[in-house]
């Protein structure tokens, strides 16, 4: 008997197969990051559906469940085209696509990040995307199980005049406790961890460098990876 399923999906990535067939990799809330071949998904009728970030209505089907199986989609919502004309936001989609292949396992819910991910798709074109991409990869490393600790100083347990990320543990530091470290710690950007006014550059370039250096060590190090080429082409437009 076979099997099969319904949901709508995110398009992380798009492969070609042959001359006209693609495997399509989406995010769904309900299975995870999922891969399947679209048949014609590289012909006209497909070309400006399946573009990473678009939103679709999939259908997936196969003989056995562990089976590569078929695609039919069609499209929801079309968020590529809003990237299209600014290269900041392009390159963050790609970024944003890009993590997600490489550290989210097929087949395997994660409906916190397929969430999020929606979020951030939802306010391309905000003049604050970069802000949203920052969280965005602080939520992921949680939903990895990796979650930085932001509320409270690591060394005296209070939630004042944070301005430390301490390397070792993910957590915050005061800026009591953190100065005689000041060089080893990395600055904490107020957006990161309470209300605060809109980030500059430099605090989006700061936050960057923190998840940046948790997702190498913690994730893709550990299993002789690189941090995704893409992501590293991102966050260079933040470094002054």
């Amino acid at each position: 008997m076979a099997v099969s399923w319904e949901d709508e999906g995110i398009v992380i990535s798009v492969r070609r197969l042959g001359e006209h067939d693609a495997i399509v990799s989406l995010l769904t809330e309900t299975q995870g990051r999922h891969v399947g071949l679209v048949k014609g998904g590289l012909g006209r009728k497909h070309r400006g559906i399946l573009q990473p970030g678009n939103v679709v209505k999939a259908h997936w089907r196969a003989r056995l469940d562990e089976h590569l199986g078929t695609y039919t989609v069609e499209g929801v919502q079309s968020y590529a085209a809003l990237a299209l004309s600014d290269a900041e936001q392009l390159s963050g989609l790609s970024a944003l696509c890009a993590m997600v292949e490489s550290t989210l396992p097929e087949r395997e819910p994660h409906a916190e990040v397929h969430e999020r991910t929606l979020l951030l798709l939802e306010n391309l074109g905000n003049t604050q995307w970069p802000a949203y991409y920052a969280r965005w990869e602080l939520a992921l490393l949680t939903d990895m199980g990796y979650g930085l600790d932001l509320a409270r100083c690591a060394a005296t347990g209070g939630g004042d005049d944070l301005i430390y990320v301490s390397p070792k543990s993910g957590r915050a530091v005061s800026r009591m406790a953190g100065e005689p470290y000041a060089g080893k710690l990395f600055p904490l950007p107020a957006f990161l961890h309470r209300e605060a006014a809109p980030p500059s550059v430099e605090e989006i370039a700061q936050s960057l460098a923190i998840t940046g250096y948790f997702f190498e060590t913690r994730v893709f190090h550990p299993q002789k990876h690189e941090l995704p080429a893409s992501r590293t082409r991102f966050v260079v437009r933040f470094k002054s």
